[in-house]
């Protein structure tokens, strides 16, 4: 039996006089917000994607709701695109219409749309909103690229709904209750956090988090980052009761230094991906005793070749793409089962990971694959050889650092070598260390050894100024993004 959709579920506070969601703005109560969600559903109605950028605020998640009110499929943008993987996106998906926070209207028209609708801008219509069914297309979300455009995953009503019901029977949220969401919402683990809120009555509030936790927030949606900010701002709280958290699993002294300042929360990390959704969860209770590697309720998992396979109700579509002309999904789950690519073991029904190769990084909660970046390396005239490694950091979970190998004739400025990059490669992909070596180390298969180049990687030290020609053996810094 199918669970009532995420659009219903928040239908239901509709009437009462609490606040919904706050921002940097101000609030709205659940009456105000609904009352905007069924006016902008009547905009949208009929349309069959909406491409939305949102940030932090009231208005992205109005437009949202709307669009899933109203069985309309919401193309979720991020700010890290290039302008071709923006054109890539909306070639394949053709939504109908592309809403953004007037302050990002620049950056959209950047990219090389013209017409950018501002969620005040969608005036409501007399048009009926129709139902949305089940296995109707709720999300297209735009993951990473590699050296093609981004994959375009799709998510259902009924795959959301089954990962709402989750959430619900893990954790104790209600009315009275104040979700804190202060990642920017374009993150699918902080819209999830919010819409999850808003399904169960509480306060969503999308402020900075000390802001939250000032106002007795209850519950704080988190990645390592966030975690860290919230660790070493001052500001303690004993209203929190649970911090959720996705991406890089925590290194210890993150978990503790948060658990500090959080000391009535307990501390649950999931492990999932975008087109995996839940997967299986670790929890510190408040009292320090754990639960590793628990999958969540109804989830089957296989190790097939040292790779981990998953079978749920939670899993996506399929990848969107542009075959013959025509939109098409290739590429979704085989006889229900499902891999991404990491590899993992079971034993006594825990999951352990092992992580997803040497290619893929996550940074501050965001996927970064290696390869293209590689790739923009060579691209810069006298790199001979680029390799890219993942090094570790308490704060952002991995950060890329490159080891390049140069031609001995060229004298090559490092101000040439960030111009590019930042040409061609989102912020989140931007080397933290950029190291000329003599030669990059290699497997006895002539590949490169990642792990030695990343130990290497992890003792080198500046010299000479940013902007000197790079010279063998030289190392230089590149500004975080």
């Amino acid at each position: 039996m199918t669970s009532e959709l995420l659009a219903a579920r928040i239908a239901r506070h509709f009437d009462r006089s609490e606040a919904a969601v706050v921002d940097a703005t101000g609030e709205v109560t659940y009456r105000e917000f609904w009352d905007r969600v069924t006016r902008t559903a009547t905009a949208v109605a009929g349309m069959r994607r909406i491409a939305v950028l949102p940030t932090s605020d009231i208005g992205s998640l109005v437009v949202v709701v709307a669009a899933m009110h109203a069985g309309v499929s919401v193309v979720l943008l991020h700010r890290h695109l290039l302008a071709q993987e923006f054109v890539d996106v909306v070639t394949v998906c053709e939504p109908s219409l592309i809403a953004a926070h007037p302050r990002q209207h620049a950056r959209v028209h950047g990219w090389g749309a013209v017409d950018v609708f501002a969620p005040e801008d969608m005036a409501a219509k007399t048009t009926a909103v129709p139902t949305p069914t089940p296995d109707s297309e709720l999300l297209v979300g735009v993951t990473s690229g590699t050296t093609g455009p981004p994959k375009l995953f799709v998510r259902n009503q009924a795959s959301w709904a089954a990962t709402l019901d989750r959430s619900d029977a893990l954790f104790d949220l209600g009315p009275g209750d104040r979700v804190s969401a202060p990642g920017t919402l374009d993150h699918t683990h902080f819209l999830y956090g919010a819409l999850h809120g808003l399904t169960r009555g509480a306060t969503v509030d999308l402020r900075e988090p000390t802001a939250a936790l000032e106002d007795a927030a209850t519950h704080l949606y988190s990645v390592p980052t966030i975690a860290w900010d919230v660790a070493r701002s001052g500001v303690r709280s004993n209203s929190v009761r649970e911090v959720l958290s996705s991406a890089a699993r925590w290194a210890e002294p993150g978990r503790a230094a948060l658990a500090a300042v959080l000391p009535n929360a307990a501390l649950t990390h999931f492990y999932g991906a975008s087109e995996l959704s839940f997967v299986s969860y670790d929890r510190s209770e408040s009292n320090g005793a754990e639960v590793s590697g628990q999958l969540f309720d109804g989830v089957e998992v296989e190790i097939r070749d040292d790779l981990l396979h998953v079978r749920s109700d939670m899993l996506f579509d399929g990848y969107l793409s542009r075959v013959g002309g025509h939109t098409t999904l290739t590429n979704g789950p085989v006889d229900g089962w499902m891999t991404v690519g990491d590899r993992g073991s079971v034993e006594e029904g825990r999951l352990t990971l092992h992580g997803r190769g040497s290619e893929t990084i996550v940074r501050a909660g965001l996927t970064v694959e290696l390869t293209p970046i590689e790739a923009a390396l060579l691209a810069v005239p006298g790199v001979l050889e680029a390799g890219v490694v993942g090094l570790p950091n308490d704060r952002t979970g991995e950060e890329p650092a490159a080891g390049v190998v140069v031609a001995q004739t060229d004298s090559i400025s490092v101000a040439r070598i960030r111009r590019h990059l930042r040409t061609v490669l989102p912020g989140p992909s931007l080397p933290v260390l950029i190291a000329v070596v003599d030669a990059l180390p290699r497997t006895p298969r002539g590949k490169l050894d990642r792990q030695a180049l990343a130990a290497t990687l992890a003792t080198v030290r500046t010299v000479g100024p940013p902007d000197a020609p790079v010279t063998t053996n030289q190392t230089v810094n590149a500004p975080p993004s």
